[in-house]
């Protein structure tokens, strides 16, 4: 099929994520990518501002990782995990075990970032009943929370606020406490933090510990749930009270992990350690789909309380040899790189050039940590209208509701990350005009 046969093809047949089938919003033909480029069916390229959800932060088509899955593909693309094991997956645990806190010393490997939140959630379930507490079968998360799409991470999303109320009446009920209090970007450590902005947690832990088994929560950063930066106190307190009440703490570091806030995993900047890890996305540099929870001895020896307990879970690609290496590959790639500097280089920039936006009439706000830039808008932007007019300025943004936000590659280049912030700045120019 030529270009335009198949992308009709794909406009009837092929159901995009978040997509209608009966009226497809437009899709872009993408037949390469290099660096920070996509490169389209016509020739013309856009500088991805997405890193490919916030995978990709190596970029495209990198030398080191091609070579690394090359050479894996030469010995072996896939073997089950049961039963067996395999050197790649070995080293893969060894990395993540060796740049995580002292408390989590085991891993299991999954498939997507969704499943990694799955087996999170099993893990801390199995793990109370193996001590004869099957009550604690309750999470407790935050408003505005976003965890994934499969069903166990959907009950933990905001049933209101989220893409998943429609599934309310079939999912499990678990207890949500206000969301943490946003803190501005531009605050220094937690100046304004207010003890009033754990209240509601401490009380809903107080009211119902005996059901809970876990708290979930995305550590520093809400993602896909509002792009909210909040404070490593509020962090720091719900350790502390989920240790006095008896519950477990699930981090998830799926967006957050491998640098994109200025740690290697946002949990760091309050200084914690979680009893249960689910890191993905950008485990692989975003060249494959692959997903890991790491875990404490203590998660560990609990579900084996009776040195009968197994871990109930086990996907046919997990541990996938090709996804280990390239993971292996790319955590290398980072953790020899001045990767704290880049951050710190790119937050700079993103600060300044994101800066004019606050004075456009559809602006409500402007937020920077880290490699993550957010323009938060008045109103939800129709995306038909702003795609061709980002793709104009030759860059790739998907914006969703009412933020339009940048997780740049971390090679992308100063006069690159320039281009992406003036497009944002021009768009949004545009609808400032309008009104």
């Amino acid at each position: 099929m030529n270009t335009k046969e198949w992308l009709a093809y794909d406009a009837r047949h092929v159901w995009h994520p978040y997509s209608s089938m009966s009226s497809p919003a437009p899709v872009l033909p993408v037949v390469a990518a290099h660096g920070v480029y996509l490169e389209l069916a016509d020739g013309s390229r856009l500088i991805d501002g997405m890193s490919s959800w916030w995978s990709a932060l190596h970029g495209y088509n990198h030398p080191v990782l091609n070579q690394a899955i090359g050479d894996q593909l030469q010995k072996m693309s896939h073997i089950m995990f049961g039963g067996l094991t395999h050197e790649p997956a070995v080293t893969l645990a060894k990395k993540l075990i060796d740049i995580s806190c002292d408390n989590l010393q085991h891993v299991f490997f999954a498939d997507s970032g969704s499943v990694a939140v799955e087996v999170s959630i099993k893990m801390a379930l199995q793990y109370w009943f193996a001590q004869g507490k099957p009550e604690k079968s309750r999470l407790l998360t935050v408003r505005n929370g976003y965890y994934g799409d499969t069903f166990g991470a959907m009950a933990v999303c905001d049933p209101e606020n989220g893409m998943h109320g429609m599934f309310t009446g079939v999912l499990p009920q678990h207890i949500f406490a206000e969301a943490p209090a946003s803190i501005d970007s531009e605050a220094r450590d937690d100046d304004g933090w207010k003890a009033e902005y754990i209240e509601d947690v401490k009380s809903k832990l107080s009211q119902n510990h005996r059901q809970i088994a876990a708290v979930i929560i995305e550590p520093m950063v809400q993602n896909a749930g509002g792009m909210r930066f909040y404070y490593a106190e509020y962090l720091q307190q719900l350790r502390q009270l989920c240790d006095h009440y008896n519950v477990l703490l699930i981090v998830d570091e799926i967006a957050t992990g491998f640098g994109r806030t200025g740690t290697l995993f946002a949990y760091q900047q309050a200084g914690i350690e979680p009893d249960i890890m689910a890191v993905g996305k950008a485990l692989t540099g975003g060249y494959m789909t692959l997903s890991a929870v790491l875990t404490s001895s203590k998660v560990v020896q609990g579900i084996e309380a009776d040195g009968k307990g197994v871990l109930m879970h086990g996907p046919t690609f997990m541990a996938n040899p090709l996804a280990c290496s390239v993971a292996n590959a790319s955590i290398e790639l980072l953790l020899k790189s001045p990767w704290q500097n880049t951050i710190q280089r790119i937050e700079t920039q993103l600060k300044t050039e994101l800066a004019p936006c606050r004075q456009l009439k559809a602006v409500k706000d402007v937020r920077v940590k880290g490699a993550i830039g957010v323009v938060e808008l008045q109103q939800p932007i129709d995306s038909r209208w702003s795609q061709p007019r980002f793709s104009k300025h030759g860059v790739w943004l998907r914006p969703f509701g009412k933020l339009v936000y940048l997780m740049p590659p971390f090679i992308i280049t100063e006069d690159e990350l320039t281009q992406l912030t003036s497009a944002i700045y021009q768009v949004l120019k545009e609808i400032a005009f309008k009104s």
